[in-house]
C-alpha cells in the first residue's frame, strides 16, 4: 500500500500552480514559430530521416517577452517546490514516492471530486 502524505497547503499550491505554468508555456511553445529569429526554410533528406521546416518569421518581442516571463516563474515554482521545508521531514528513501505523490495530488483530487468521494 502506498504512503499518504500530508502535504503542506503551499507545497500543494506552489505544485499546482507550476502544473499550470508548465501546461501555459508548452502550449504556447506549440503555437510559435521554430525559430526565435527570422530564419529562412529547409529541407534536408540526407540524414537518416526527412527534416524539413518552412520560412520562420521569428517570435515578435512581445511572444519573447511572454515565453521569458513563463520560463522565469517555471523555475521559480520548481526551486520552491524542490527546496520546500516539508522535504526535510520526509525519509530519503521515501523522497521519490512523496514526490511522485505530490505530482499525482492534484489529479487524485479532481478524480475523487469527479466521483464524490471528497
Amino acid at each position: 500500500m502506498a504512503t499518504t502524505y500530508e502535504f503542506p497547503s503551499d507545497l500543494l499550491a506552489g505544485q499546482e500552480e507550476l502544473h499550470q505554468v508548465r501546461g501555459e508555456l508548452s502550449a504556447l511553445l506549440k503555437r510559435l514559430p521554430w525559430s526565435v529569429e527570422p530564419a529562412d526554410g529547409f529541407s534536408d533528406d540526407t540524414g537518416w530521416r526527412k527534416v524539413e521546416r518552412p520560412a520562420s518569421p521569428g517570435w515578435t518581442a512581445d511572444e519573447q517577452a511572454e515565453v521569458e516571463k513563463l520560463r522565469r516563474r517555471e523555475h521559480e515554482l520548481a526551486v520552491f517546490v524542490s527546496t520546500h521545508r516539508f522535504w526535510t521531514e520526509v525519509a530519503v528513501a521515501d523522497r521519490v514516492d512523496a514526490r511522485t505523490s505530490l505530482k499525482l495530488a492534484h489529479a487524485r483530487a479532481s478524480e475523487e471530486k469527479e466521483s464524490g468521494e471528497e
